[in-house]
């Protein structure tokens, strides 16, 4: 009973205290898709050498067929979607990112990027509110190829 109590309590100061209307369930989408030039600019900005995002030859003869996405173009795109979302109203800052790869993404494959927000907590210490995110990466057949988690904290300013 007494942890329920304090359960509400929290509940109620989170709602007090809240400084943004970002609702659970909320949804940020973006539909894309990315070229083998694209790919292999940004495997060799970030140092990423596998000839799987930059030759479209050996990339052909192996299990995926093609040029693929490499794992930190799609991390960026995810952190960029919710970045940019989110900064249109507010100061932003990325405390936490996890990702699954499922399935390899191949160069102009049609993705569909999403993130929902699954919980919101305001936190006194940081005088803004932390946004639970799930997100998920769908390739153009609806196979789930990305399954990714944040944390972000939302405020008026830093």
């Amino acid at each position: 009973m007494a942890q329920e109590l304090q359960r509400d309590r929290e509940q109620v100061h989170n709602v007090v205290n809240s400084i943004t209307p970002v609702s659970v369930g909320e949804k940020i989408v973006r539909q894309m898709r990315l070229n083998e030039r694209e790919i292999s600019q940004f495997a060799h900005l970030v140092g990423d050498p596998n000839l799987l995002h930059h030759d479209a030859e050996y990339a052909r003869k192996t299990r995926f067929g093609s040029i693929i996405v490499c794992g930190p173009h799609i991390s960026s795109l995810m952190m960029g979607l919710a970045a940019q979302h989110f900064s249109q109203n507010y100061a932003i800052v990325g405390l936490d990112f996890s990702i699954q790869f499922l399935k390899a993404i191949k160069a102009r494959e049609l993705i569909d990027m999403e993130w929902e927000v699954v919980g919101t907590q305001y936190k006194d210490s940081l005088n803004g509110e932390i946004l639970d995110l799930k997100g998920k990466i769908t390739n153009e057949q609806g196979v789930i190829a990305v399954k990714s988690h944040s944390k972000v904290l939302v405020t008026k300013e830093f």
